[in-house]
Order: C-alpha cells, then sequence, then structure tokens
C-alpha cells in the first residue's frame, strides 16, 4: 500500500470514529429527561412548588410523573427521587457521579464562608480529610462503645429533669442532645456553650433549607448590598455567619488554652490538635475548627426531633407505649435502668424506633446532591449539574412498601424477609445516601435508643388534659423546614411509680 493510500485509510477512519462518536453523543442528547410539570420560560416550575412542604408536594407529583421527575427552578435541572429503589440505584451505586454538592451560595458563600463543614462541601480532598476524621471519631466501633457511659449518664439527667419540670419537656431533650454532642465535640458541656450553638442552629433554620434559597438560582444576588430592598437572605446569612463564628471559636479556644495547662478533657478537638500538633498551626486549627463544630450543628437539630417525634408519637398510641414498656419490664425488669448494652434484647422497641423514623422523617429532602457528569437512567437523560433531591418523606410513605402509611405501625417490621425488611429498613434512608451518608448516625440512632428506652422505663406518658378534664388531642403535624419538627404539643409526663422516681434520683446523682 502506498503512502497516500494508507494515510487516506487512515484519515477516513478518524472520521468514521469522530462521526461514531457524535452519534453516540447525540443519541444521548435525544434521550429525554425524565417526565415533570411544564415550566414557565425563565422561571421553570417555581411557582408549582410552595415554600413550606416542598416534599408533600413532591410526593404528589409522584402520582402523575412516577419515583423519578425533572423540573426547572429558573435555569436550575432538579432531579427528584421519590423511591428507595432511585435513590439506591443512583446515590449510592453510582457514588462517583453523585457525591458533589450543587453550588450552595447561601450556606457555603455566605454561612460558612468562614466554617468549613462536611455537609455543604464541595466533593474532593478537603471533603476526604473531614470525612476521615469523622470516621474515626464517630463510627469505629471502640469509639461508640466510649460514649455510652456519658450518652447513659445524659440519660439519667435528662430522666431528672423530666421529673422536675415535664411541662418543658421539649428543652430537656435539647439539652440532653446538645450536651452529650458538646462533650464530644470538645470535652465540656456548659450552659453557656449550649446556649450560644442552639442560636446559630435557629438562624440557620430561618435562613431556609440548603439550595432552596433564591440566591443560591441567581448567585450575582450575594453581591447587593444589604440595605437594599429584597436582600433580607443576606442580612439573616450574615446574622448567621457572625454568631456561628462565635460559637465555634469560645469553646475550641477552651480547649486549645486547657491542652496548654494539661488540663483538656478528651474530645474530638483535643485528639485531633494533639495528634497534629507539627502540622501549621493556623490552617489546620481553621479546619478542625469548623469539623468540631459541626458534630454539635448537624446532629443536635435531628436528635432533638426524633426524640420529640417518639413522644408525640406514644402520646397518640397508647397501646404501642404499654407494649414496649412491657417489654422493657420483662427484660431489664424495674430494678435498675436500661442500657445500651440491653439494645439487643428488645427487638420491639427497635421496631417502634424505626416507625419514628418513618413517620416522622427528621429530614424530608436531605441535602441536595450534585451531579458531575451527564447520566443516563431508566432510558433517561440526567443532565451534568443537575441537582438532586432525594426525598425521604415519600419514600416512607410508599404505600408499595408501607401498606397503610399514615397508620403509626410497629409490627410491620416483624416477621419480613431479610431483602424486605432491609428495604423498609428507615433508619438506612433518613441519614442520607452513598458517600453522603451521615458519618454521625450510629451516634445519634444510640442517643434517640437510650433517651427513649429511659421514658420507657420510668415515665407514663399521656394525654394532657384541660381545665374542664377533657382530654387534649395533639395534632399529627409538623412545622416545614431542612429539620422538620412536631407542632407545639401539651402532654403528661410523670414517673410511672414511687420506686422509678426513687431509681431515677439514685442513678442521676451517681
Amino acid at each position: 500500500m502506498d503512502r497516500q493510500l494508507w494515510v487516506a485509510c487512515v484519515a477516513i477512519l478518524l472520521i468514521l470514529i469522530r462521526l461514531l462518536h457524535l452519534s453516540y453523543v447525540n443519541g444521548k442528547r435525544r434521550l429525554p429527561l425524565p417526565p415533570g410539570p411544564d415550566g414557565l420560560p425563565l422561571i421553570g416550575s417555581v411557582l408549582q412548588v410552595p415554600f413550606d412542604y416542598q416534599h408533600v408536594t413532591f410526593a404528589k407529583w409522584r402520582k402523575q410523573y412516577g419515583d423519578i421527575i425533572h423540573a426547572r427552578f429558573f435555569q436550575k435541572d432538579v432531579i427528584i427521587l421519590n423511591s428507595v429503589r432511585s435513590a439506591r440505584d443512583l446515590l449510592d451505586k453510582r457514588g462517583q457521579k453523585y457525591s458533589d454538592r450543587p453550588r450552595l451560595v447561601m450556606f457555603n458563600e455566605l454561612m460558612y464562608v468562614f466554617h468549613p463543614n462536611l455537609s455543604t462541601m464541595r466533593y474532593g480532598e478537603r471533603w476526604r480529610q473531614h470525612r476521615g476524621w469523622y470516621q474515626t471519631a464517630l463510627q469505629t466501633r471502640n469509639a461508640l462503645n466510649s460514649y455510652q457511659p456519658l450518652q447513659e449518664k445524659e440519660a439519667r439527667k435528662f430522666l431528672s429533669a423530666l421529673t422536675c419540670t415535664p411541662d418543658v419537656f421539649i428543652s430537656h431533650i435539647s439539652r440532653f442532645a446538645g450536651s452529650t454532642l458538646l462533650q464530644i465535640a470538645y470535652g465540656y458541656s456548659d450552659d453557656e456553650f449550649i446556649h450560644m450553638a442552639d442560636k446559630v442552629n435557629t438562624d440557620i433554620m430561618e435562613v431556609g433549607g440548603a439550595g432552596a434559597t433564591v440566591v443560591d438560582f441567581f448567585p450575582i444576588l450575594k453581591y447587593l448590598p444589604t440595605w437594599m430592598p429584597g436582600t433580607g437572605f443576606k442580612r439573616k446569612a450574615l446574622q448567621a455567619r457572625d454568631a456561628g463564628l462565635i460559637s465555634r471559636t469560645v469553646p475550641f479556644e477552651r480547649v486549645k488554652k486547657d491542652i496548654a495547662s494539661g488540663t483538656a478533657k478528651p474530645s474530638f478537638t483535643r485528639n485531633l490538635l494533639e495528634k497534629n500538633a507539627s502540622v501549621d498551626s493556623e490552617s489546620f486549627e481553621f479546619e478542625v475548627k469548623g469539623a468540631a463544630s459541626v458534630i454539635y450543628g448537624a446532629g443536635t437539630d435531628t436528635t432533638i426531633t426524633s426524640i420529640t417525634i417518639f413522644v408525640l408519637a406514644m402520646v397518640l398510641n397508647p397501646e404501642v407505649y404499654k407494649k414496649a414498656q412491657a417489654e422493657l419490664d420483662d427484660v431489664v425488669g424495674r430494678k435498675r435502668l436500661p442500657n445500651l448494652s440491653d439494645r439487643n434484647s428488645l427487638p420491639y422497641l427497635d421496631c417502634v424506633l424505626k416507625e419514628v423514623y418513618r413517620w416522622g422523617s427528621p429530614v424530608p429532602l436531605g441535602l441536595p446532591h450534585g451531579l458531575v457528569e451527564d447520566d443516563e437512567y431508566r432510558g433517561y437523560h440526567i443532565p451534568r449539574g443537575a441537582m438532586v433531591l432525594a426525598n425521604i418523606w415519600a419514600m416512607g410513605r410508599d404505600p408499595e412498601v408501607y401498606p397503610d402509611p399514615e397508620i403509626f405501625s410497629p409490627e410491620r417490621y416483624q416477621n419480613v424477609q431479610p431483602d424486605v425488611e432491609d428495604l423498609m429498613d428507615p433508619r438506612k434512608t433518613i441519614f442520607g445516601f452513598g458517600r453522603r451518608i451521615c458519618p454521625g448516625r450510629l451516634l445519634a440512632d444510640a442517643s434517640v435508643w437510650i433517651a427513649a428506652a429511659s421514658i420507657l422505663a420510668t415515665m407514663t406518658i399521656s394525654k394532657a388534659h384541660d381545665a374542664n378534664g377533657n382530654e387534649i388531642v395533639p395534632e399529627a403535624a409538623f412545622v416545614s423546614g431542612t429539620v422538620i419538627h412536631p407542632k407545639p404539643f401539651q402532654c403528661d409526663i410523670r414517673p410511672r411509680s414511687a420506686e422509678a422516681m426513687n431509681l431515677i434520683m439514685t442513678e442521676a446523682h451517681e
């Protein structure tokens, strides 16, 4: 073959390869987007989604469009996953594509600019470093076992507070959750720290959900001066940022001071600072300061909500409460308080807490995932850069998985096949998916368990009564937010017997 013919053949081959590539790419582009609501020019489907209870709207859309939905909010593609199957297929099995976060201007560029936060951090080396710290501190069996005495001690204090002022039970739940996590993060649980951190959490909740504010869709708005009308979002963000800076700095500096004097208590912060004493201090301390504050900030609200939902569910379902209490009496008895080591012997209580997680879904939409490259799923095109939302609330109300989903029924988890049990277990959805699953989930679940078991062992919970002696039936309703909360409700909480009261007082002061 002469040289010219050889060159011509190679050229033709390259052209064919290029044409095949273009055909493949264009074919992918011709794949339809998942079904979803028709939007308007420029704004997309924004007007079809209320500011509150978006998870409920997305669940209704499932009946019309299916379990994977595409919508456009302004110029942003949004993919909504309404089933466990679709979430696992994409977020778990294709984690290399779905582990990023979308650009969260409100959280990462206005509020957390001085605060590295694993929850909203983009996927990369920095994220891996922080994730590794949490895996060592919050997921190893040795670490979890080391926290059990602390969780049990705080549960005893929680019971003692309940006996004194049961009407403010949510405040006691808040202190139980906050004190436990502050001691893990810093070694201390002073009320000053708790109040500061709670103020920050409140400010963050008022700002709105991650990826749900107008500045997330129009980043240029972050440059507007705060005096301009319509920039309330920025004023709230800067307020949360400044309060957060103080709440992170005060306990961190105390730990540093105590390390220098040799009096620092064991904690996440002390461990990281001491093990990395030779690392460049300023940049490393910046990372540790942010990581420590996330232990409290990301863990308290969901724990408080879960325990409060448990109380509400028990008020509304007294037969469940009595059955779980009877199991505790049979296994633990009435002469001691339950410990975390009792958990495997109390299967019905585990079913109760599964139902609490499903029925309440503390974080109904989780946090948004970001897609780093084009993908194809079930014959649909999922575009690079899309914001992907897992509708955990809808997953917990899937009638094909949970018949009569509005009914609170722990018995639904009993006597099911292993594959069905895996699909039904809400603990495998409420903490997120894939590489973005919450690293503190085992610790949080243990705190909820010990609080619930301690209440069951010692307290009677029932409906409150009005001045005329009529029962006050609380509403099974929730306040919307990134983390939902039961609407304020009344109930009657009191020690179940004089023996229980004596047990609480004895163990709380040991």
